[in-house]
């Protein structure tokens, strides 16, 4: 159970912030010829993009690729962040050396190494986070890739 009273817009956002920094792993929709497609994976929040690899032939990875478009859940149902972007693929020997020891250091796991990985970096158009239905009211705090406040 959370707090009985919603929080403010501003505690919202710095909630849904810390969770994206600190969280590792998140669940990634996508959808293409084959038809909606969840996958759960770790990610790399970078302060205005998160970051994803997966191999380059997985639905997910073909998805992608083909549509650019994602939607990312973070968290519980009762303390979710949803996230809504545009993917560009990154393939590894493009991806600066710092960046993918940052991916590696932060979710364990070194993609880097492992044949037919890319990387996928997510830019939001959208993020939206709740706890209960007191909060469904405000949930959006990011619209056209713009914070709303």
């Amino acid at each position: 159970m959370t707090d009985p009273a919603p929080r403010t817009f501003e505690q919202r956002k710095q909630d849904t912030l810390a969770r994206l920094e600190k969280d590792v792993d998140a669940w990634i929709a996508t959808a293409g010829d084959e038809g909606p497609y969840l996958v759960p994976l770790s990610y790399l929040w970078d302060g205005a993009t998160v970051l994803l690899a997966t191999p380059a032939r997985s639905a997910t990875g073909r998805n992608l690729d083909a549509s650019q478009q994602v939607r990312l859940g973070i968290g519980a149902t009762r303390d979710v962040v949803l996230v809504e972007g545009v993917s560009e693929t990154i393939e590894v020997a493009d991806l600066p050396t710092e960046v993918g020891d940052a991916f590696a250091a932060h979710t364990g796991f070194e993609p880097r190494t492992l044949r037919g990985y890319r990387f996928f970096r997510v830019t939001p158009q959208r993020i939206q986070a709740w706890r209960e239905v007191d909060e469904l009211a405000g949930r959006d705090l990011m619209r056209d890739g713009t914070w709303l406040a």
